[in-house]
């Protein structure tokens, strides 16, 4: 790696208040009353301050989605057989998969990387492998991970982030795939929000009450046996987390040292959002919380990282799904931003207009 991982985290710099300040000041002369687009015009001028541009543009858009497999699925606390994880990267490497439904639709990149599956993946056009084990150890047991699996995982991250930027990078989704990860996010959330188990652990695959409440039991377990440190983020990746979780915390670290806006999916890259804020405080400000999904779990990990969804749909598909829909709003926000006539460019006097508007709406 090019860069180590203090000298990223020192790259991540503050907002650029003076473009925010510009996109305001554009946002409140263009052709419409005050305020009257909404969270689309508190985005572009987000974006605004991630990029440093007055008027941003988002061209080159991807979505990162990292498979890894969970030892803690011998525990039984999933429906679905650990080979799924390797299946779907195929499937996602032959177009086939909800992601690459919604990215096409959205003109947007997927790719997809290796980080842990366990399975040998034969070598094919859009895998990136960085696999750093043959998936995580079985939590219940002890730690998932060592802490140098945890660091390989995070380079690895940001290795891929890298890559992508060489080939044009303006906006980055997160994205995810591995049995047995709603585990490992609900570990993480419980320890770094400070939440009981159960209020942050869901049904993941669709599992029963019953099979929710062994996997409650198996997280409480594992976290009184590990005794992860929320103090330090590395440690609790690699007691409780995944190498595909690694992999997102390098993605944002390094889109944020490029100023890339990163839209989060669902639970999974939430999860790797709390140990990457814990890690890089700053990192917060270039986050975009795509979607609220339907895992318990999420909403304490918006609340934590202060974050308003864009979308509420019901969703917990994971993939990317949400982010790359999520991606489709934030590109209209700053194209209206940059492409709507201001009231002095369409010859439309502004006090009349406003006026107006104050009459039609009374």
């Amino acid at each position: 790696m090019a860069r180590s991982l203090e000298e990223i985290i020192a790259a991540i710099r503050p907002l650029d208040r003076v473009a925010m300040k510009a996109a305001q000041s554009r946002q409140d002369s263009l052709t419409k009353p005050l305020g009257s687009l909404g969270r689309l015009e508190e985005i572009s001028i987000k974006v605004a301050g991630i990029r440093g541009e007055r008027l941003p543009r988002l061209q080159h858009k991807a979505i990162v989605t990292m498979a890894g497999d969970h030892g803690v699925v011998a525990e039984g606390v999933t429906l679905y057989p650990q080979e799924v994880t390797a299946q779907m990267v195929r499937n996602f490497l032959d177009g086939g998969a909800g992601i690459n439904v919604l990215a096409r639709h959205m003109a947007t990149r997927v790719v997809v990387v290796d980080m842990g599956v366990a399975a040998d993946l034969e070598p094919r056009e859009g895998l990136i492998s960085k696999k750093i084990a043959y998936g995580t150890q079985d939590m219940m047991l002890g730690p998932a991970m060592s802490h140098q699996q945890a660091l390989a995982a995070i380079e690895a991250g940001l290795e891929v982030l890298e890559q992508e930027v060489e080939k044009g990078l303006d906006i980055v989704g997160t994205g995810d795939m591995g049995i047995g990860n709603t585990t490992a996010s609900s570990a993480i959330t419980a320890v770094m929000t400070g939440k009981p188990v159960a209020e942050v652990t869901g049904r993941g695959t669709g599992i029963d009450e019953r099979q929710l409440a062994h996997k409650v039991r198996v997280i409480e377990r594992a976290l009184a046996l590990n005794e992860p440190d929320a103090n330090d983020p590395l440690d609790v990746l690699a007691k409780v987390g995944g190498f595909e979780i690694g992999g997102l915390i390098g993605v944002m670290m390094g889109a944020a040292a490029h100023r890339i806006p990163i839209v989060i999916d669902g639970f999974i890259s939430g999860a790797a959002a709390l140990l990457a804020t814990r890690m890089a405080p700053r990192l917060g400000d270039f986050l975009i919380a795509g979607h609220i999904s339907a895992e318990r779990g999420h909403r304490a990990v918006l609340k934590r990282l202060g974050l308003k969804p864009l979308l509420d749909l019901e969703m917990r598909l994971g993939e990317g799904s949400g982010a790359a829909l999520a991606i489709f709003l934030i590109e209209a926000a700053v194209k209206a931003l940059a492409e709507m006539a201001t009231f002095a460019e369409a010859g439309v006097s502004q006090a009349e207009r406003e006026t107006k508007a104050t009459t039609d709406r009374g």
